[in-house]
């Protein structure tokens, strides 16, 4: 079969390469400087791959691939750029590329994706029953996912191509990896957008109650149940459902969520007859499923049922690339949520976001900034101010040493023990003056007053009466 592809860049030297490079290993290469030079030729040339750059002058290359996609459905496009953002990614996917490639390139990668291509398109035409159909929706904006990390792109061009299908998604990663930002990402960019998103963190309530929230009850059908209620699924109508640590539910009820997705009805707790839902369901679990099919506590059926498509969400640690630019997106979400101007990273502090191990992910990166972000006095986040890594002994009331509180796992947890750090810091930095440790702080007294009390620790006693001897707001003796 002759393998013709077309080229489509502003940047000759790209062109240059893909001419030689590609050239070699038995491609017919052709080249255009933009999207409208490459709609001139197309009759002319008949490629059966277009690469093509999506940040060009003039036509765009979303742009092109939607053009081409309309006229010439066999042709498949694979969208190149420098800008490895999720935006360009999903709009790319979604707009029926065939991939998505990120500069610098990598010729053993280009020349393994060409052949994969190729064979495609060789199968299609050889067993094609229908053709393929794409109008190129509009790319709309998702917030929230940032990271420039090739499994991230994966998961990027993944949301791209599950925005048009309404199979269900299981997601899987450690706690705080963000997601439920995943599952709202593939809701904000599918056709049914403007329908609810329901979240359900499914550890929340026992089981009789979390029954009654997603499936609804009638008036009557336990105490308390005074008038009808409407469950999640009936509230997300033809939008997304999203049930999350899924694999910490019971057998018992994992069996009428195993009805939902087969029959697309419920039984709302105490009614005679079953209600239908269009809902998607999108699933997310830290725990290990194959291992929990194993010992029985999680049924097999319903874990393929879940697991038509799964996205893997790696942890922050084993992608060290994103956490700068991910910090960066936090801490002007912070600060636009506080009314706070801007405020950079120091230099030292983001050495040591880059070098913490983030047992709580990017929930844990969250709550570190946003506690900096309030403790910071000026325009800039230095590496003290993040307060990262076990925290110092704190003097207790009986003078001894207490022990750091052990940061292990869970973001919240990790959070409060470098805040409680943060404050012995101070307190000791104001040998023990409350009032100077508030002002270092930038809190009130009564702010301070309750964050002592939150975690423990009292000031080292100055006097009888003194103000440093508890939280009273008496005179201090200064």
């Amino acid at each position: 079969m002759r393998r013709s592809l077309l080229v489509v860049d502003d940047d000759a030297s790209i062109r240059q390469t893909f001419e030689l490079q590609i050239g070699r290993l038995g491609f017919v290469v052709h080249t255009a400087a933009s999207a409208e030079e490459a709609l001139g030729r197309m009759g002319e040339l008949m490629p059966q791959v277009i690469l093509s750059d999506i940040r060009m002058p003039g036509l765009g290359g979303l742009e092109l691939l939607a053009h081409v996609r309309r006229a010439l459905p066999d042709v498949s496009v694979i969208m190149m750029t420098a800008h490895q953002d999720m935006k360009s990614a999903i709009g790319a996917m979604k707009a029926g590329a065939y991939d998505y490639l990120v500069k610098p390139l990598d010729l053993d990668r280009v020349e393994e994706l060409l052949d994969r291509c190729f064979r495609e398109l060789e199968l299609r035409r050889r067993g094609r029953a229908h053709g393929d159909a794409a109008d190129g929706p509009e790319e709309e904006p998702t917030d929230g996912l940032v990271g420039r990390d090739p499994r991230m792109i994966e998961i990027y061009k993944l949301i791209g191509t599950l925005a048009e299908t309404r199979t269900p998604v299981l997601l899987r990663g450690e706690t705080g990896t963000g997601k439920e930002v995943i599952a709202r990402a593939i809701h904000s960019n599918s056709a049914v957008a403007a329908e609810p998103f329901v979240a359900v963190n499914c550890t929340a309530l026992p089981e009789p109650l979390l029954e009654s929230e997603l499936f609804g009850h009638v008036r009557g059908a336990f105490t308390g149940a005074a008038s009808d209620r409407k469950g999640r699924f009936e509230l997300a109508g033809r939008g997304t459902i999203f049930l999350d640590e899924i694999g910490d539910t019971t057998p018992a009820f994992q069996a009428k969520l195993l009805r939902v997705l087969q029959e697309r009805e419920f039984h709302p707790v105490g009614a005679e007859r079953p209600r239908r839902t269009e809902a998607r369901v999108v699933a997310a679990t830290h725990r290990p499923l194959e291992r929990l099919v194993r010992e029985g506590r999680f049924r097999e059926d319903l874990y393929f049922r879940l697991r038509v498509v799964e996205i893997v969400v790696p942890p922050l640690r084993d992608r060290p690339d994103d956490i700068a630019p991910l910090a960066e997106h936090l801490l002007a979400k912070a600060a636009r949520e506080m009314h706070r101007s801007r405020v950079v990273l120091t230099a030292d502090a983001l050495r040591a976001l880059r070098a913490y191990e983030w047992p709580g992910n990017v929930r844990e990166l969250e709550h570190t900034l946003t506690r900096a972000l309030v403790l910071a006095r000026g325009g800039s986040i230095s590496a003290d101010l993040l307060a990262l890594g076990v925290a110092a002994p704190v003097a207790s009331e009986s003078g001894t040493a207490a022990a750091p509180e052990d940061q292990v796992g869970d973001a919240d947890q990790s959070m409060a023990a470098a805040e409680r750090a943060h404050l012995a810091r101070v307190l000791a930095r104001s040998a023990g003056n409350k009032r100077q440790a508030a002002r270092l702080l930038r809190v009130s007294r009564s702010r301070l007053d309750r964050l002592l009390e939150k975690h423990g620790l009292l000031a080292p006693e100055r006097g009888r009466h003194g103000d440093e001897t508890g939280p009273s707001d008496a005179t201090p003796h200064e």
